[in-house]
């Protein structure tokens, strides 16, 4: 089960600790991994990232194989001995012979530098697939708007609202995805079935009924916004 979070005026994909001795490496990932929804903290060396480590928890770690003070291979067995944080090894070398290192050390990937962005950020949601940070929204916590997802009950202004289990449905899906276009086939088949994926009224529908619940002015909606022959996507302002 993915882990259960709580949406306010921002949300983070997940926390990851960079460790790698070169500045230019942890700028250039940390902006990439900041402008991508990730919160980022780093370190240059091993008794860096143990301290770092001590301080808060993390879901990933970028850990390049060599370190100034420690093989990168020995912090990531020292990583695992206490704690099951997903950890993707970063290094300059190639051969067979180190990614076997890499991954006996208990690393659950490897990426050969220089990597691609695309590549790297595939990597690491696969480490949080793996892990079970897929985050599940637990709260919805707006300026107007308060949907505890948890306890199915929704805050509109002060007051109670009802929704029907599929309007319901449809936006814990989209909180789930939040600031993100969803397609219309996607949204179909999550919350009507497999079999569904063409029927754009039945969405159209529920999104006009939805909006004239937790909208303040529906024809002018805030947060379920609509993008002409896309989808849909809940936004929150961050």
């Amino acid at each position: 089960m993915g882990r259960r979070t709580s949406i306010g005026a921002s949300v983070s994909k997940g926390r990851i600790l960079v460790v790698d001795d070169q500045p230019q490496i942890r700028r250039v990932l940390r902006t990439a991994l900041v402008a991508n929804g990730y919160e980022v903290d780093d370190a240059r060396d091993g008794q860096g990232a143990l301290l770092k480590l001590r301080e808060a928890k993390y879901d990933v770690i970028l850990l390049d194989i060599n370190l100034p003070d420690i093989k990168g291979t020995d912090l990531c067995r020292d990583i695992r001995s206490a704690s099951d944080v997903g950890v993707i090894m970063l290094t300059v070398r190639n051969s067979e012979a180190d990614k076997v290192a890499a991954l006996d050390s208990g690393a659950d990937d490897y990426v050969t530098k220089p990597f691609s962005t695309p590549e790297l950020f595939a990597r690491i949601r696969a480490v949080l697939r793996r892990y079970g940070v897929d985050k599940e929204v637990q709260r919805l916590t707006l300026k107007d708007l308060d949907v505890d997802f948890e306890g199915r009950r929704v805050t509109v202004r002060g007051s109670t609202v009802h929704l029907t289990p599929k309007e319901f449905e449809l936006l814990q899906y989209l909180a789930n995805r939040v600031n993100k276009i969803v397609p219309h086939r996607e949204i179909l088949r999550a919350i009507w079935g497999p079999d569904y994926g063409e029927e754009m009224d039945h969405l159209r529908t529920m999104i006009k009924q939805l909006r004239k619940k937790i909208e303040a002015e529906p024809a002018k909606p805030m947060y379920l916004l609509t993008h002409s022959w896309v989808g849909y996507e809940l936004r929150v302002a961050k």
